[in-house]
């Protein structure tokens, strides 16, 4: 839950950024540029391991850890004992998903933008267990169907899975409104917030979501190599995690163990502590300015972005959703996505490509083989859309 709305001060956030000088960094939806308070907490902490040792860093600093668990309760509205550190956010979401039993029969419902990783992760549990997989339909808005969600849940439903926020465009999936329908019908519901969190308030009562993955990379603006994982704490005690070590269970004999009873049962004993403390300092800094805040400036940004491409000659703006977030899509006719971000790169902004199989389901639906992606953020100046729809009217 974010602690203010008042607007965003720009300058002031752009001050505490010291990657916005000489350069537009319109990739946030790739990996964000982190604020100075984030950079420093994570070299500091890094610096102390140097001299002090690992393991003593730790012992003393041990509440700048605890304070991601109380960082994240904040942002999404839960309980802390519901929250778990893990190094990605495809990793956070593989312990949830990887834990849930899953057998002959039984069927997954996701949707058409569906992350590759994921997509990947239903057919290999396809493969092993007989389960199966089936897509949603998009409504006339290219979101999910939610009313055709609702059609398809059965018996055999035993998961419904989606991304919030796909990776390869704008749109923003009805997260709660799913939520609905999977609290009505009883299903568990796993949902995928990694390019959400950070840009969209996140509140998982709202939301009813059984279980969410985030990364510190994106909109967050934290480290690389840091994620988290939300499990609803009724669902703690029900899922048995495929991995664990002497962190998430106690060794009680040489024939027994006994598992953690808070969502620490799906962490690792050996993490990227420095990661962990930057990454609650990163939440801290991003509710500090307030989520809604960010989300009142990043949609407004992102459209400004839309309008301006749409008066390019030759250029398609693909993003579809009624609702619409700071990822932009596009293509341009003659050019290749991946020549388009040579171009920009030299003209010192920063985009990146979709079109492999992070978007392949959806992508191929929409006959549509690689697209440009820019995401813009708080920090993004109108200057700097200015210059890349100027670099992208230039001859190719």
């Amino acid at each position: 839950m974010s602690t203010t709305s008042a607007p965003i001060d720009v300058d002031r956030a752009r001050a505490e950024t010291r990657g916005c000088e000489g350069m537009a960094h319109l990739n946030h939806a790739g990996s964000s540029l982190m604020p100075i308070p984030v950079a420093d907490a994570l070299i500091g902490w890094q610096r102390e391991e140097e001299f002090r040792g690992g393991y003593e860093t730790v012992d003393r600093y041990q509440d700048k850890l605890e304070n991601f668990y109380d960082a994240t309760a904040r942002l999404l509205n839960c309980g802390r004992d519901e929250v778990a550190f893990i190094e990605n956010a495809t990793r956070a979401w593989d312990m949830a998903f990887y834990a849930l039993d899953l057998g002959p029969g039984d069927r997954i419902l996701t949707t058409e933008s569906e992350y590759g990783s994921n997509m990947i992760a239903y057919l290999h549990r396809a493969k092993h267990t007989g389960c199966e997989v089936a897509i949603v339909p998009n409504d006339s808005h290219g979101q999910i169907d939610v009313a055709a969600l609702d059609r398809m849940v059965d018996e055999r439903v035993k998961l419904i899975s989606i991304s919030h926020v796909p990776t390869g465009g704008g749109l923003v999936n009805p997260a709660a409104a799913v939520g609905k329908v999977a609290r009505r019908h009883g299903v568990p519901y796993l949902l995928d917030a990694c390019q959400s969190a950070g840009q969209i308030p996140l509140d998982v009562r709202e939301i009813g979501c059984d279980f969410l993955s985030a990364t510190g990379r994106k909109y967050l603006r934290g480290p690389r190599g840091t994620g988290f994982l939300y499990v609803r704490g009724d669902w703690i005690e029900r899922l048995d995690p495929p991995l664990l070590d002497q962190h998430a269970a106690e060794l009680i004999n040489e024939r027994e163990y006994v598992m953690r009873g808070d969502a620490r049962r799906f962490e690792n004993w050996e993490c990227h502590f420095a990661g962990k403390a930057a990454l609650g300092v990163a939440i801290d800094y991003a509710l500090g300015w307030g989520v809604e805040a960010i989300r009142d400036r990043v949609q407004p940004l992102a459209q400004t972005l839309r309008d301006r491409l749409a008066t390019v000659d030759g250029v398609e703006v693909l993003d579809e959703g009624a609702e619409k977030c700071g990822i932009v899509t596009f293509r341009k006719a003659g050019e290749e996505a991946d020549a388009i971000k040579r171009r920009l790169k030299a003209h010192r902004i920063n985009v990146s490509v979709s079109g492999d199989s992070g978007a392949r389901v959806g992508y191929d639906r929409r006959g549509i083989g690689t697209a440009v992606r820019a995401s813009v953020h708080y920090i993004t100046l109108e200057r700097e859309i200015d210059d890349l729809v100027r670099a992208l009217g230039t001859a190719g």
